[in-house]
């Protein structure tokens, strides 16, 4: 794929949520719904958030895309989360897996573990979070990595670049060609189908200040799956994040203001400007 292929495809993605609202509803980390809700809709796009098991088999169903979170564990889920994505792979659609705080807890391991049957079309987390999910699922890696610290990363971006490609080609594998991607969030965002490798350039240091960044990074990443292949879904995701916080940090000088200015942003960014944010193809 070229420069100028992603860029129009880029363009086209934007474009086509801010005319078709997709849904994509989500069973979210209960510390940043508000976050993510918001942020889908200053995209462009229609939120719903669930957690019981008819729920997520329903909004499955209608949604065009969805989104799951692990950052906050509840007993219902161990129902909720396999029957939600067995539904989701039956049905070909595309969702978003964040493994936030993979490691943590026998719940959320096995659950995580578990998604290595019906895995998700985009996987988005940081550095260290893809490696262990690579790790978990099995997948052959040379890396010294220890895992997340809690939520943190202690891996950089190219630490990760051969587990975010490994895991974008056995999801795209085992989804029956119908392709996959992984985002890894860092100081600059990669986002690979396997094959491709993009970074892209932009975003703020306020995003570490401000909680649900990364989370509602994810829930954006299943609005543009809604009516874009997985790789186009989360690189227009993660440029238009960058755009929007680059453009959010010129405005503010504090945390607080930088999550409203964010949001504007988001809302305000042209689908031209945001296949135009900088990046490299490797």
């Amino acid at each position: 794929m070229t420069e100028s292929q992603i860029k129009s495809q880029v363009k086209e993605s934007v474009e086509a949520v801010r005319a078709q609202k997709p849904l994509a509803p989500s069973i979210t980390n209960t510390v940043t719904i508000n976050f993510v809700a918001n942020a889908q809709l200053a995209v462009g796009g229609s939120a719903a958030m669930v957690y019981l098991p008819d729920e997520g088999e329903f909004v499955s169903e209608v949604g065009s895309a969805v989104y799951i979170n692990a950052g906050t564990m509840f007993p219902v889920y161990e129902e909720s989360l396999p029957r939600t994505a067995k539904r989701l792979f039956e049905l070909k659609k595309n969702w978003v897996l964040d493994p936030v705080g993979i490691g943590i807890g026998s719940l959320r391991t096995k659950l995580l573990a578990g998604f290595k049957e019906f895995p998700p079309s985009i996987v988005r987390g940081n550095a260290s979070e893809v490696i262990a999910l690579a790790k978990l699922w099995g997948i052959e890696l040379s890396t010294s990595s220890q895992g997340p610290k809690g939520v943190d990363t202690v891996d950089s971006v190219n630490d990760a670049e051969n587990a975010a490609k490994a895991l974008a080609k056995y999801i795209n594998e085992k989804r029956g060609g119908l392709g996959g991607a992984v985002a890894v969030s860092g100081i600059e965002d990669l986002v690979t189908d396997g094959e491709n490798v993009v970074y892209s350039k932009g975003g703020s240091h306020f995003m570490e200040k401000i909680t649900g960044s990364g989370c509602s990074l994810g829930g954006v990443c299943a609005v543009y799956a809604g009516v874009a292949s997985p790789f186009i879904a989360a690189l227009t995701a993660t440029q238009i994040y960058n755009l929007a916080g680059k453009r959010a940090e010129a405005k503010v000088n504090a945390p607080a203001s930088f999550q409203v200015a964010f949001l504007d942003e988001l809302y305000l960014a042209s689908a031209e400007d945001v296949a135009n944010n900088p990046f490299e193809l490797k």
